[in-house]
């Protein structure tokens, strides 16, 4: 079998201090970029769920890096943990936490060993993360093993196509021109079709309920125009959000986010286990 090449993910813990600068190019595009739609969309399916009687209060994110996501969920009024294998991720996550005055619990964890107990959240994020672990379906695995029986599972990561190559790859990560993450952050043998990671879920008892498209939502020309700005220190990552918001679509080509639920299993065929910190 051939060896996947290693993502670079070296830069959470050399950079991982920075991940509320505005002015780092890979994190303040999650925060201004892609955090507004996932954010918007996965609680449109909670509130949806809830109206059909559901109860769902605890939140884990797993992968939370400086804590974009599980800030927002805290703000809405879960109970939310955060879970993440950069130390330097976790306490930066932890002080920007406390500069505002919300109540979130950082642990350090991987996402294939997540240490917390079996069963223990109505929801589960693993945002931004599945395409950069050495092995996503035994983080799948460890996902579906924290989660309440019908639990929630939301999730957004980068589809294996040409034009993610391209997007993702080329555009924001190795063309000089239009460059704003660090070289090697993401890998494209890496990333995962819709299908693969559905098939995946399933053997977890994580059955794939919806999926949508993550894209800009101007054309491409506006795009390449603003990120040759981005690059050359013109426009900040902020005003690149303000300006050329993604949106939710139908296309899954390059970015993709969706849920899943947890189908009930037969509990001798998970045993009880209980993990400290």
């Amino acid at each position: 079998m051939k060896t996947q090449k290693a993502v670079n993910n070296a830069v959470y813990r050399t950079r991982g201090h920075a991940w509320w600068d505005e002015q780092e190019g890979d994190f303040a595009s999650l925060r201004f970029w892609v955090n507004p739609v996932r954010f918007v969309y996965f609680t449109r399916v909670i509130e949806r769920e809830r109206g059909s009687g559901r109860v769902l209060e605890t939140v884990l994110d797993v992968g939370c890096g400086g804590g974009y996501l599980a800030e927002e969920f805290a703000k809405a009024g879960f109970a939310v943990t955060g879970v993440d294998a950069a130390p330097e991720s976790i306490m930066c996550a932890r002080r920007h936490a406390a500069e505002t005055g919300l109540q979130i619990e950082y642990l350090e964890g991987r996402a294939e060993r997540i240490p917390l107990d079996n069963e223990a959240f109505d929801v589960v994020l693993c945002c931004d993360v599945l395409e950069h672990v050495d092995d996503f379906e035994r983080a799948l695995a460890e996902i579906a093993r924290v989660m309440k029986p019908n639990g929630l599972f939301f999730y957004d990561t980068v589809n294996r196509t040409l034009i993610s190559k391209v997007a993702v790859i080329k555009v924001a990560q190795e063309w000089r021109s239009t460059a704003f993450v660090a070289p090697g952050s993401h890998v494209w043998s890496r990333f995962i079709k819709p299908r693969e990671l559905a098939a995946a879920m399933a053997r977890q008892g994580l059955i794939n309920r919806e999926v949508r498209g993550i894209a800009p939502g101007a054309n491409a020309i506006a795009y390449w125009l603003g990120l040759r700005r981005l690059a050359q220190g013109k426009m900040s990552c902020r005003e690149l959000g303000s300006r050329l918001p993604l949106r939710e679509t139908r296309g899954l080509s390059v970015s993709y986010m969706g849920y899943a639920t947890k189908v009930p299993r037969d509990p001798a065929a998970c045993p009880a286990r209980k993990m400290t910190t």
